[in-house]
């Protein structure tokens, strides 16, 4: 069994600043992490595809893959509930931002306005799993976000119906210190996304799960990145975090050789460098006894 969760949301968050792919391809991308061992999968969002033309045909990315409770949508906000529950979808991601500019920007709405989009969508979803990404967890680029902000929103999602809310790093501001200081008043019985755009996310990782954070976002290749935050890099790579826990002893149940075969392949489609150390380097050798 495993010792820790790890929900790759290269599907969506990886795939969502780049050329579109076509729902078969990106189902595909699904089914070759499944068959790595990562068993829980952000495979798309239900969002205009005005504003996100790569997320387009999210219901048939769904209808490609079959129903699967271990996939996550998320979803912007009742409507896009609405097409996610028809599509199928059980687990929904709904983002709510703890930096007042960043929410302006990223979805035109103010703070207090997404928590009452989050409302709608609790009612429309009554059934669904809703985890809550709050962003901008530890800094902000319009803004200070201090912990006591973090919190407040933390205990408002889950008093409102929340069914669990993830901490993100959205503009890659994290460090251990700063991400401590926002589990001393959180708790660690919620989940870490975080972003690698000063090569901070992989000790971030290791700083939570240190203090006792079991759940981790990442993305195959460290693939994404938010258009709408300054300087965003991508997520902490998948392959980054599991060749760490493996040297450490820490089950995830994904095989580090397939993964790695997935982020080249998904390299070769692409026609791109991925970010991934792991992937330019290769795994770690054979300690000796």
């Amino acid at each position: 069994m495993s010792e820790l969760t790890i929900r790759d949301c290269g599907p969506r968050d990886g795939l969502q600043p780049l050329a579109p792919l076509p729902p078969a391809r990106r189902a595909e991308l699904v089914r070759r992490l499944r068959a790595a061992g990562v068993t829980s999968v952000e495979i798309a969002s239900f969002v205009s595809p005005k504003a996100v033309p790569a997320m387009a045909d999210a219901a048939a990315v769904l209808d490609e893959l079959g129903p699967d409770d271990a996939c996550w949508v998320l979803v912007p906000n009742r409507r896009g509930a609405e097409l996610a529950i028809e599509a199928g979808a059980t687990q929904l991601t709904v983002t709510v931002s703890a930096s007042e500019g960043y929410s302006l920007k990223n979805t035109n709405r103010t703070i207090a306005a997404s928590l009452s989009a989050f409302d709608e969508i609790r009612a429309v979803a009554p059934s669904a799993t809703l985890d809550v990404v709050i962003s901008c967890c530890f800094g902000s680029p319009f803004e200070p976000v201090s912990p006591s902000t973090v919190a407040t929103l933390v205990h408002q999602l889950l008093d409102a119906g929340a069914d669990q809310c993830t901490l993100a790093d959205t503009t890659g501001t994290a460090t251990p210190a700063r991400l401590l200081d926002v589990l001393a008043l959180v708790g660690t019985d919620h989940g870490l996304h975080l972003h690698d755009s000063r090569g901070t996310a992989l000790v971030n990782a290791y700083a939570g799960y240190e203090a006792g954070v079991r759940r981790f976002d990442t993305s195959v290749g460290g693939l994404g990145g938010s258009p709408f935050a300054p300087g965003a890099g991508g997520n902490l790579a998948t392959e980054d975090l599991v060749l760490l826990m493996d040297d450490l002893g820490v089950v995830t149940g994904i095989d580090l050789e397939a993964l790695l075969e997935v982020s080249r392949w998904l390299a070769g489609v692409l026609a791109l460098t991925m970010p991934s150390r792991v992937t330019a380097a290769g795994p770690l050798d054979e300690r000796a006894s």
